[in-house]
Parts: C-alpha cells; structure tokens; sequence
C-alpha cells in the first residue's frame, strides 16, 4: 500500500496572509533576522539550553552587527527603526529561543531605553554606542529576592554621603547580569524610587550566577550584591523619580514579549507540522488524523490571532492611528494574552511529536519550558489581570 504524502497548500502565516500587513521593509527585516538566526543560534541552541549557557558577548557583538540592539531607539548608533519592527525582529528571536530574545529585549528595551531617555547627555554617550554596537552589556535591576510583583516595597537603598551616593542591597532574576559591563539599579533615597547606572566593576558590586534552572537555560541570569557601591552625583538618571521609572521600563520590555511569544508559538507549529506530516502510524502520516488537524487549525487560529493582536498595538505604538496612543493597559492585554496562548500551543504541539517531543532535537517542549518564564517575568498574568480589570472597572484589587 501506498503511504499518502502530505501537500500543503498553506504556512501558518499563508493561511491568514500575515506577511501581506506587514510592509516591505518589515518583511525584509524579518528575513534578515531569521536568515542571520538559522546561520548562529539554531545549530546550537538546543546545545546551549542543555548546559545552562549561552555565548552572549559572541551574540551581542553579532546582533550589534544587524543593528538589533536597542534598533527602537534613536541616535547614538541605535538603528531608529518603528516599534513594529523591534517586535518583528522579537517574533524571530524568540523563534529560535526565548534566552536569545530575551537578551536582546534586556539589552535594548531595560537597559538601553531608561538611559536613552531619562539620562544625561554624558550617560548617553559613555554607554548607548557601545551597548548598541554589542561591545558592551546591560542588564535591569528592579526585582530583589523578597520582593517581586511588588516593586513599591524594594529594600535595596542609596543614600547620600557628601557629593557621593552609596547603594546597598540586592537584586534577584537579573537577565545578563553575568556577563554585564553595566547595570541599572533602582534604589529607594529619601526623594523616592530613583535609577542609578552602575558599572559593573564598580567596588562592592557583586554577581552570582543562577544555576540549576528548568526554563530559559540558553539566558544568563544573576543575584546582584550591593554593597557600599560609591558613586558620584553623575550616576543618578537625572530624568526621572519614582515607581513611574522602572514601570515604564517594564511596559517598553513588555510590547517585545507580545511579539516573542507570537514565534515560540509559529516555530512549535512549524515543527509538529514538518514532524506529522513524515510520521507514520496505521499507513498514513498521523498530519492525516482528525484530531491532529484539529490541533493544528486550533493552533492555526491563535497565531493569527496573537500576532494581528501584536501588530495592532505597534501600530498604536508607532503613531498611526491619530489621537490613539499605546497605554500601559493595552500593553498588559497583549503580554497576558499572547503569552498564555503561546504557552498553551506549544503545550500542544508537543503532544503531537509525542515521545520525541521531550527531546531536545524538536522546540515545542523547549518553548514551552522557557514561556513558563516569560509567563511570570516583567508582570505576571495576575498582575496583568489586575491591571486590566483595574481599567474596566475603576476598582484597585491590589491590595
């Protein structure tokens, strides 16, 4: 007997004609990254997520290469591109891994934005040209050991002595934190929440790497010690006191996840789709059940979905519709949204390549370990749902 064979007549993005929203230059950028990714990251990253590393200085200076770091920003050697084509670029980082887009979106999105925009002149050009260029890393230190939804209650503390101030405290679940020439930390003062850009090797900065983790392996991720770290007047963000700093941080980071987890969901789709239509059960390609074509249109129709939800708010983003701009609350929409259902398809996806889907020769499973991760980090979905329902109802349930 013949075993059928499998004849697609669509991709998850030909299925809805996702390319045909996206403009030339997006669509170019899109094939530029996953071209550059294909060549860097894929034959290694399974690798990678197995040890618990990644090579990220070897990355950044590559993605530094493409102009992906900090490429939302403009000026000082940042690429300028729109909000849309960051997250584009995201869809296709985290495509071939969470820890890799994760690296990017620390770099340009916690990192680089807070310096960009409430820092000085001199801040700016000490740090953005070589943070953009890869030569030099950056990490965002917001989230202590105790304390982590709730950023109001940090312990980490600056105080003034003469002209100097001096930090004192920790930080905890710092991406890149290992590899960073420099850091931005939030510190209680007695003005309030302020920022502070530290390097790295400033005396009484500490770094200890996390290990022993079960998602986003291929990522770096450290405690930071401060103590007694001295620093003159010029290290404080000069732009900006209080919550409303590293909050706005967290949205700007937020919008690159909404994309990210649009390619954890594609890439889990692609993948069960490429393994079903080869494996064989009963005489035929299991592509050809029932209930695993029903997987697939499920899945089908939340990507669409997921990533018409994303383009929408870069496009609220990027100015294009007058007298509309992106909120803090839309931003919440699209990370809890679409990272839950990325979350779940991948779930899925994995179900399909059965016992071969606990390997690391096939991503869903990889994908789905690493959104567990992106499920809670930069605000959990209740959070997320909090503040949401804050929105519609005009009721704080915070607390």
């Amino acid at each position: 007997m013949t075993t059928p064979s499998a004849q697609p007549s669509f991709t998850p993005d030909s299925l809805l004609a996702l390319d045909s929203v996206l403009t030339e230059e997006e669509r170019a950028t899109a094939a530029s990254v996953r071209g550059m990714l294909a060549d860097v990251v894929r034959p290694h990253v399974a690798r990678w997520y197995l040890d618990g590393t990644l090579p990220a200085r070897d990355l950044a200076k590559t993605f530094g290469d493409l102009g992906l770091l900090g490429m939302h920003l403009e000026g000082y050697g940042c690429a300028g591109t729109s909000a849309t084509m960051y997250g584009v670029a995201c869809r296709e980082l985290e495509a071939a891994d969470g820890g890799v887009r994760s690296l990017v979106s620390v770099q340009g999105s916690l990192a680089m934005y807070p310096i960009h925009r409430y820092g000085s002149e001199e801040q700016k050009q000490e740090w953005l040209p070589r943070m953009a260029a890869g030569e030099a890393i950056g990490c965002f230190g917001l989230t202590e050991p105790d304390v982590g939804s709730d950023p109001s209650s940090m312990r980490t503390r600056a105080r003034r002595d003469r002209s100097d101030w001096v930090l004192d405290g920790g930080k905890m679940w710092i991406t890149n934190a290992p590899v960073a020439d420099v850091a931005v930390i939030w510190a209680r003062t007695d003005e309030g929440v302020r920022g502070f850009v530290v390097p790295t090797d400033s005396k009484g900065f500490s770094v200890s790497e996390v290990t022993g983790k079960l998602s986003l392996r291929a990522s770096l991720t450290g405690e930071i010690v401060l103590d007694g770290v001295r620093l003159p007047e010029s290290a404080v963000l000069p732009g900006v006191s209080g919550l409303k700093g590293p909050l706005s941080c967290l949205t700007e980071a937020r919008f690159g996840i909404i994309w990210g987890a649009t390619g954890a969901l594609r890439d889990s789709l692609e993948q069960a789709l490429a393994y079903a239509a080869t494996r064989v059960q009963f005489e035929k390609p299991i592509a050809g059940f029932q209930l695993t074509q029903a997987k697939f249109a499920d899945a089908a129709a939340a990507y669409g979905k997921a990533v018409l939800l994303a383009l929408h708010l870069g496009r609220v983003k990027d100015g294009a519709y007058p007298g509309v701009r992106i909120t803090p609350e839309m931003i919440s929409v699209g990370k809890l949204d679409n990272v839950r259902t990325a979350l779940a398809v991948c779930r899925t996806m994995r179900t399909i390549l059965g016992g071969s889907g606990i390997t690391a020769d096939y991503s869903p499973m990889r994908h789905l370990s690493n959104l567990e991760t992106v499920l809670t980090y930069e605000g959990t979905s209740e959070v997320h749902q909090l503040v949401i329902g804050k929105a519609l109802t005009g009721l704080n349930a915070f607390a």
